[in-house]
């Protein structure tokens, strides 16, 4: 029996429409400003879809583009006007960077209280210590899937594939902190006997970066499947997770395309939300 289709894109609207919803209400108008350097075509794609999302949640969107050939000093300057510039209230830079450019230099220089993709230390540090605060996206993303379709995490035996601090640890915190209540493990790339331990998960979540790591083999029948992995192939995107395969072990199963990556961007939305009205006092 296949597995649930987990719709990401479905959820990705749910939460727009409330976050759209929430900023209607407002009597000021968010602003996300987004910062792409060079011309990387899958970034370019990636920062024209969440300026698409802002405008159309009512979110004000500021994009500044640099060449590939900037010097640091001139990013770090243009981070700086933003964190000044009361009119904006989440900055995102398109990560990674090219050439020589430190991308954790510049998401370092970020005010936090503007850290929109929750990635500065002093966000990821407040995720480690459990007090609110700004959470990156895709791992919140896979929070809220798991959410809207009530997929308890509480006592559940989670298995995260990929220690990366854009996903891997900073889930491994969310899922296992008061109210989420998962026992998590991480593996990686040097753990020994991977579907050994893969197979004793409730919830399997792959975020490796390595195309179809994840087959039948790796999952215990009827568990929930999260493929975060977003890998470019000959035969267009492809996951971490052997889909057609896995999909006849697991009880529910996220699809690439068309899974983790749209709550991506949803989230986005929702922690700029978060921080304009946290930056004006307003719960």
């Amino acid at each position: 029996m296949s597995a649930l289709l987990l719709d990401g894109k479905a959820v990705a609207a749910a939460v727009k429409e409330e976050v759209g919803a929430a900023v209607a209400d407002l009597d000021y108008k968010p602003g996300l400003a987004t910062v792409l350097v060079g011309d990387d075509p899958a970034s370019h794609t990636y920062v024209r879809g969440k300026r698409r999302d802002a405008e159309q949640v009512g979110i004000a969107s500021i994009h500044h583009e640099l060449a590939a050939t900037v010097h640091q000093d001139e990013l770090l300057a243009l981070i700086d006007s933003l964190n000044t510039d009361d009119g904006i209230d989440g900055i995102l830079v398109q990560l990674p960077l090219p050439g020589d450019l430190n991308g954790e230099v510049t998401v370092e220089r970020i005010d936090p209280e503007k850290d929109v993709d929750g990635l500065h230390p002093f966000s990821l540090g407040k995720l480690v210590l459990g007090q609110p605060g700004l959470r990156p996206c895709t791992p919140s993303g896979v929070m809220r899937i798991l959410d809207h379709y009530g997929i308890e995490t509480s006592g559940a035996r989670t298995v995260i594939v990929g220690r990366s601090f854009l996903v891997g640890r900073p889930l491994a915190m969310i899922m296992s902190e008061r109210g989420a209540d998962s026992t998590v493990s991480v593996a990686h790339s040097r753990t020994k006997d991977l579907a050994s331990v893969t197979r004793e998960a409730d919830i399997l979540v792959a975020a490796a970066g390595a195309p179809g790591l994840i087959g039948a083999d790796h999952v215990r029948p009827g568990a929930t499947v999260i493929d975060v992995g977003i890998n470019r192939t000959d035969d267009g995107l492809v996951g971490d997770v052997d889909f057609d395969a896995v999909v006849e072990v697991a009880g529910a199963i996220t699809p690439v395309p068309g899974g983790v990556g749209p709550m991506t961007r949803a989230m986005l939305l929702s922690n700029t939300l978060s921080a304009a009205r946290s930056r004006r006092g307003v719960a």
